[in-house]
């Protein structure tokens, strides 16, 4: 068994041993209050990649529902870089009084412990998980003047030209789907990570990428203005606002083919204050549970899903032993930037 194998699994064993140090401890010095009169003064919503992609999007629908509600702005920052490690950072090292708030995804809290070495935050201790906000759903998509009309064209395409189409992809888990996919389909093409869906956008338009893995989010304004062609969903689950989009599962012939989405919550330094952590999660559900927010959100392609604190902690404990050993079965990858 390989070096990086036999890390992936350690590094396994202890994201399952130690997701639980992630719930919320209540803080040192905040009064309880504190905790019911929150928020009283701004709250700053830092989001680990550049404007305009799904983490981004999402964190102003919550953030902009959460100010018109509690009376307080809520600003968010987009620190990008370093496949969120840059946006962790500032997280982790920020006062735990629920003034600072995080919008991780699987890239932060599932992906980087397996890829990254010498991560400069933890994942297992640095956090307070508060919610699941989305699952995004991800899409195959070309530039529509020119691209492919179906996903068979694709790889129709990609197998008669080998080694010489460029696939997009932003996040380590989209890179990791992007190339299952090419494994699956038994193409051979070169894989061009992107910091975010806006760079990705970009480089479909310009032909710098023949095709690419982009969120619903980002990717619908661009096909509801004829920009990109969607070939297929990267899932098998239902997608109303593209309800004849074909599934890549079957669109493609590879019916053993996963599901390749990326998910987005909320979090809060650790040792924020349990009631504050509480207060957050019960804001959104409550959000959520407005049918024209819920509507205005799936029409921006955005899958509205909440969950409690402990809900939110199965759930990254399932990602990291199912991606744990997708990595382990393809270590010889660089995923990492």
């Amino acid at each position: 068994m390989s070096a990086c194998v036999m890390t992936a699994i350690r590094m396994l064993a202890l994201c399952l041993a130690g997701l639980t140090s992630m719930a919320p401890a209540a803080a040192q010095g905040v009064s309880d209050a504190d905790a019911r009169s929150y928020p009283n003064r701004a709250v700053r919503v830092i989001v680990p990649f550049p404007p305009g992609g799904p983490a981004d999007l999402i964190a102003r629908f919550v953030g902009q529902k959460m100010s018109e509600d509690w009376g307080q702005p809520f600003v968010i920052e987009n620190r990008a870089g370093g496949n969120t490690v840059i946006g962790a950072q500032v997280v982790a090292r920020a006062a735990p009084d629920g003034y600072t708030l995080f919008i991780p995804m699987d890239t932060t809290l599932v992906m980087n412990p397996l890829v990254v070495p010498n991560l400069p935050y933890d994942p297992l201790k640095d956090f307070a998980l508060v919610s699941l906000l989305t699952k995004s759903m991800s899409l195959i998509v070309v530039r529509a003047s020119d691209g492919p009309k179906t996903i068979k064209e694709l790889i129709a395409k990609a197998k008669a030209n080998p080694g010489k189409l460029n696939m997009g992809a932003g996040t380590i888990t989209s890179r990791l789907g992007a190339v299952l996919f090419a494994k699956s389909a038994g193409i051979d093409v070169q894989l061009v990570p992107f910091k975010g869906s806006a760079e990705i956008g970009q480089a479909v338009l310009a032909g710098t990428v023949d095709f690419a893995l982009d969120s619903t989010g980002t990717a619908l304004p661009l096909i509801q203005g004829g920009k990109y062609r969607a070939l297929a969903k990267y899932s098998n689950r239902p997608l109303p606002i593209l309800p004849d989009l074909p599934a890549l599962s079957v669109a493609a012939g590879l019916p053993a083919i996963d599901e390749s989405s990326t998910w987005i919550g909320l979090a809060a330094p650790a040792g924020a204050p349990a009631a504050i952590v509480d207060k957050l999660w019960r804001k959104v559900a409550a959000i959520y549970a407005d049918p024209a927010m819920h509507e205005r959100m799936e029409k921006a392609g955005i899958t509205p899903i909440s969950s409690t604190p402990a809900e939110f902690d199965a759930f990254i404990r399932s990602e990291t032993a199912r991606w744990a050993k997708v990595f382990a079965e393809n270590s010889h990858l660089k995923l990492a930037d």
